[in-house]
């Protein structure tokens, strides 16, 4: 392999990920999952968004033989795009943050929403909601992988990602990885508000009080800033 092929290399791989951010292979992103490839600290079946095809694609590029993809990283499914229920929406922003392709609009204290072309379905907003008002819905039927997916919507993505990255690196100092404890910081209940739910509280009380204790929480953070 000369050398000019072997410097292309981790470029040709990430040209070939669906470029879904969804850090479900084990990096931070695509581009850095393409550089491990190639460096031969990763496996080319790490990754569900891209699925059967995808490997079978990083299997051509790299030369390694195609294997099954690895389970510890998911499973294989329709493309799946998040949907926020805005009436249950506290205007937090950590959604906003957590997304790498800014596919969410909205401000601080004010409702959000999901802009459908522009998001990727990672995932990745699901789990720092502190109300747990964001869903994930099938919009590809039956079609998984490469099939619920294009290249159009990769390079899409990718152009997104890269635009997100550059504006939001020097404005925001939190790490995607940081998020879950932000989030946490979120539902902290002040001490003379504590957060008691008995076992047999249903889903709307819930959701309620984890409402209140967040509110309480940022007010009180407010006071003392």
């Amino acid at each position: 392999m000369t050398p000019a092929t072997q410097s292309s290399l981790p470029e040709r791989i990430n040209a070939a990920l669906p470029q879904t951010q969804c850090t479900r292979c084990g990096y931070p992103d695509c581009a850095a999952y393409a550089q491990a490839i190639s460096a031969g600290d990763a496996n080319i079946n790490q990754c569900p968004p891209g699925g059967w095809e995808g490997i079978q694609r990083l299997a051509r590029i790299t030369g390694l033989p195609a294997q099954p993809l690895n389970p510890a990283n998911g499973t294989e499914g329709p493309r799946a795009v998040a949907v926020i229920d805005e009436d249950w929406c506290i205007g937090c922003t950590l959604c906003i943050k957590a997304c790498p392709t800014d596919a969410i609009m909205g401000s601080n204290k004010m409702m959000h929403t999901v802009i459908e072309p522009y998001c990727t379905g990672c995932a990745l907003c699901v789990p720092v909601c502190p109300v747990d008002c964001i869903s994930l819905e099938n919009v590809t039927g039956m079609r998984t992988g490469w099939s619920a997916w294009s290249a159009q919507d990769a390079d899409l993505a990718r152009q997104r990602y890269e635009f997100h990255r550059a504006t939001h690196s020097h404005s925001r100092g939190t790490a995607p990885e940081e998020l879950p404890e932000e989030t946490a910081l979120t539902l902290q209940t002040p001490s003379d508000q504590p957060l008691a739910l008995s076992a047999g509280s249903d889903e709307a009380q819930r959701k309620r009080a984890v409402i209140q204790a967040a509110m309480a929480s940022a007010r009180a953070r407010q006071g003392h800033g």
